[in-house]
C-alpha cells in the first residue's frame, strides 16, 4: 500500500511539474516575444502586442514557403501596424504575392514594399550591414540634445547599405536622428518609415 502511495506521488508530483512548466513556457513565450520590442516604447501594450502578432504572421504562414526561402532573403519589421519589408527576391510574381499576403493579415494598416528583384544578398553584404547598424545604434546614444530621448526608441534595419528608420517619434527628434545617421559612411540611402506624434 504504501509502495503504490508511492508511486503515485511520484506520478502527481511529475504530472504538476510537466502541466506548470507548460504553463510557463507559454507565458515566457508571450514574455519573449514582446521583448523584441524596446522597453521605453511609446506604443500601448495591446499595440505592441498586435504588431508582434504580425510578424509572426508573416514570418509563420507567409515567409515560411520551401521555395520562397531557397530563392528569396526577406527581412520583416513591424512597428505601431506599419510593416517595412527589404530584402532580395527572385522575380516580381514572388515580390507581388508576399506583399498582397502581407496586406491582408489582420491588423496590418500599411506595407511599406522595399524589396528588389535581386539575388540574394552574400553572407560579406549581411555583415557589412550589421557593421553599419551597430555603428548607427552607437551614434545614437550620443544623443544628448533631445530631452527625454532613448535612442531604442529607433528602429534601425539596414539591407545592402540602405538604412531604414522606424519609430514613433516627435519631429524634431526624428530630424535630429536623420542627421546623425546622415554622416555615418557606407550608407547607400537612408529612408525613414517614422509615426510623427506632432
Amino acid at each position: 500500500m504504501k509502495k503504490n502511495t508511492r508511486n503515485l506521488t511520484v506520478i502527481f508530483c511529475t504530472l504538476a511539474v510537466v502541466l506548470l512548466s507548460g504553463c510557463s513556457t507559454k507565458k515566457s513565450f508571450r514574455e519573449n516575444a514582446s521583448s523584441i520590442y524596446s522597453v521605453p516604447d511609446r506604443r500601448s501594450a495591446d499595440i505592441a502586442e498586435k504588431d508582434q502578432d504580425i510578424f509572426v504572421s508573416i514570418r509563420e504562414d507567409i515567409l515560411s514557403d520551401s521555395e520562397l526561402k531557397r530563392f528569396s532573403h526577406v527581412n520583416v519589421a513591424v512597428y505601431n501596424g506599419a510593416v517595412l519589408l527589404t530584402g532580395e527576391v527572385m522575380n516580381e510574381a514572388f515580390k507581388s504575392t508576399i506583399v498582397e499576403a502581407v496586406r491582408i493579415v489582420p491588423h496590418v494598416k500599411i506595407v511599406h514594399d522595399n524589396l528588389v528583384v535581386d539575388y540574394t544578398s552574400d553572407n560579406l553584404s549581411r555583415a557589412n550591414d550589421r557593421r553599419i547598424n551597430q555603428n548607427i545604434r552607437q551614434a545614437l546614444t550620443q544623443i544628448r540634445t533631445l530631452p527625454n530621448f532613448d535612442s531604442s526608441l529607433i528602429r534601425v534595419i539596414v539591407e545592402q547599405g540602405s538604412v531604414y528608420l522606424m519609430g514613433r517619434v516627435h519631429r524634431d527628434e526624428g530630424l535630429v536622428v536623420i542627421n546623425v545617421v546622415r554622416t555615418e559612411p557606407d550608407i547607400r540611402q537612408l529612408i525613414t518609415v517614422f509615426d510623427y506624434i506632432d
